[in-house]
């Protein structure tokens, strides 16, 4: 191991990334046989294959997956470095690889909006995705700060809340259950539901709801993926569906659509910056932090503009 380069590792990541030694040369500034030979080194350290050499490309084993985790982790602690040495140059720049999951796109610009205002010279890279892309995101180093409704829990974690995140029923404005307060699970259950795939957090949150009615979401259900696609088909009058207060206040607002009186909702979750542990946080990643701790809350939609009023009592607060 005492012989391993940085050349090899990005050699490796770029092959990872473009799947051929070709297309990584390139983009490495290096030979093809520069790079073929990097990667020969590395093979002959370890004794080990790193990659199938197929027809179409070049595609990871075992070995080459965890050479890659490393190369990943590594290139990580020296931005983070670098980071570090121009703040204590007094330097104002740096960079951060931020993934938000997509319920927090409808609040994500306006936070990083605020804190660029505060740090113009600070860029950031947003990356936008489910669930379980932005926690594959974390876990393999691409990502330095992820905003998520529930952290994972099978790497370790520093998670930290800043905000309220209620989650709702929705239907039509003309919907019949928009004039009825105090809906019970059961009348829920006689309307067509439109609800999240497998997985994703607001999916979670919907099966413990309904954890006492057995096989409710294997009744008149329709699944769908995107938050954007689930409110078209409400709005279109396609069923009712739950969902986070904060994917629809523009159009709850704007009377398109509206929030159902359910008993025992809203349900309140929380949001979390979620970063790993096995990784020190650069000076950009620790004033991002600070700052959704201190102001964070005050960009997510407010609730009691939202729901029924009978429904939201003054002042109250997480659940």
């Amino acid at each position: 191991m005492r012989t391993l380069t940085l050349r090899q590792l990005r050699s490796v990541q770029a092959i990872d990334r473009h799947g051929t030694i070709a297309a990584a040369a390139r983009t490495l500034a290096l030979t093809a046989p520069a790079v073929t030979l990097q990667i020969k080194q590395l093979e002959e350290e370890f004794g080990l294959m790193l990659f199938d050499r197929t027809s179409d490309g070049m595609h990871l084993r075992e070995a080459g997956h965890a050479v890659l985790r490393a190369a990943n982790a590594i290139e990580t602690i020296l931005r983070s470095l670098g980071d570090e040495i121009d703040a204590i140059k007094g330097l104002r720049h740096g960079s951060m690889r931020l993934g938000v999951v997509s319920t927090a796109k409808y609040f994500a610009p306006s936070l990083i909006a605020a804190f660029r205002r505060e740090h113009p010279d600070i860029e950031i890279k947003l990356v936008v995705g489910n669930r379980s892309d932005i926690i594959d995101g974390l876990r393999s180093y691409h990502l330095d700060l992820t905003l998520m409704g529930r952290p994972p829990r099978d790497f370790p974690v520093n998670a930290t809340a800043f905000g309220d995140h209620p989650l709702v029923m929705i239907a039509a404005p003309d919907h019949v259950l928009a004039r009825e307060r105090d809906i019970e699970k059961a009348r829920l259950l006689a309307e067509t539901m439109i609800i999240r795939e497998p997985g994703s957090g607001t999916r979670k949150a919907l099966e413990s709801f309904f954890a006492s009615v057995p096989d409710a979401l294997d009744r008149d259900t329709v699944e769908m993926n995107s938050n954007e696609t689930i409110k078209q088909a409400v709005m279109a009058g396609l069923g009712i569906a739950f969902i986070s207060a904060h994917t629809v206040a523009f159009e709850v607002e704007m009377g398109r659509l509206a929030i159902l009186d359910v008993a025992d909702m809203p349900i309140r979750k929380q949001w979390f910056t979620v970063s790993r542990t096995d990784r020190a946080s650069s000076p950009v990643e620790e004033a991002f932090k600070t700052f959704l701790s201190q102001r964070g809350a005050s960009f997510l939609p407010l609730l009691d503009r939202l729901y029924p009023a009978s429904t939201v009592e003054p002042g109250a607060g997480p659940a």
